[in-house]
């Protein structure tokens, strides 16, 4: 591994080696930023920075889930993991599942830890915060949001809202995702981060579901868990970090990395 790469940070309290996998799904589909996983940012492609960050986190085994070539190769040579998928899966969900089975055949991974490829400023401890409603309650999966801070933001349909019950500070308890604005009246609004974290055994029913009636109206797949039943729970987070979906965004990110260096 290069020698810039961050050193795994302390992982949380409850943490046991070998019980959690990080995996990033890729593939080269993107229609608004072509090869998005390959772009260069502050010196290296985009899925390479997010892996490091990954490893940084220092939670467990990381690797990137692609069906391109080119990005397993752009990952293995700075000295990081990569596992091939097929190239049909619906949902990075699927493509994560698919790579756990191949890496962990013996089941001795217990968590999954889901973190997209596309998010090259997230920070190490963002991706540590992922664990905490697993190993402090008994929810099927946990997920992050942060409050949202900006007007425009409460009516955008683009920023994902979760309405959560709290279960303690800078803990809710999710009981619906949507992309209006809600709920109603004074208090705080969270904008939901698609970083998540997985019971093997959730993660393995979540992908024999059909999708759900509120998934395919709201377009979103978190709300299949919680059609079934199954309980998502939310850790709150100080800012939400920038995902690249276009050539702006892009552009953005490459001068925050350069504002760290």
């Amino acid at each position: 591994m290069p020698a810039d790469t961050p050193s795994p940070a302390p992982a949380p309290a409850g943490h046991q080696a070998g019980r959690v996998l990080v995996l990033i799904p890729a593939r080269m589909a993107a229609t608004r930023l072509p090869g998005k996983p390959l772009a260069d940012v502050g010196g290296r492609p985009m899925i390479v920075e997010v892996a490091r960050r990954a490893v940084a986190a220092g939670i467990g085994r990381v690797a990137v889930a692609t069906d391109a070539p080119e990005i397993a190769a752009a990952v293995t040579a700075a000295g990081l993991e990569a596992v091939m998928t097929r190239s049909d899966h619906p949902s990075g969900s699927d493509r994560i599942f698919e790579a756990l089975t191949a890496l962990d055949p013996a089941g001795e991974v217990e968590i999954v830890v889901n973190v997209q490829g596309d998010l090259p400023t997230i920070l190490p401890n963002t991706i540590r915060t992922a664990l905490i409603p697993l190993l402090e309650t008994s929810a099927d999966i946990a997920t992050l949001a942060a409050e949202i801070t900006l007007a425009e933001e409460r009516t955008d349909p683009n920023v994902v809202k979760v309405v959560g019950s709290p279960l303690a500070p800078g803990l809710l308890r999710a009981l619906y995702f949507t992309r209006a604005t809600a709920p109603f009246g004074e208090g705080p609004l969270y904008h939901h981060i698609g970083l998540y974290a997985y019971r093997r055994a959730a993660l393995e029913r979540f992908v024999s579901l059909p999708p759900s009636p509120l998934e395919k109206r709201e377009k979103l797949e978190q709300l299949r868990a919680l059609e079934a039943g199954m309980r998502i729970d939310v850790a709150v987070v100080d800012a939400v970090p920038l995902g690249v979906d276009t050539p702006s965004h892009l552009e953005r990110a490459r001068a925050l990395l350069a504002q760290e260096k």
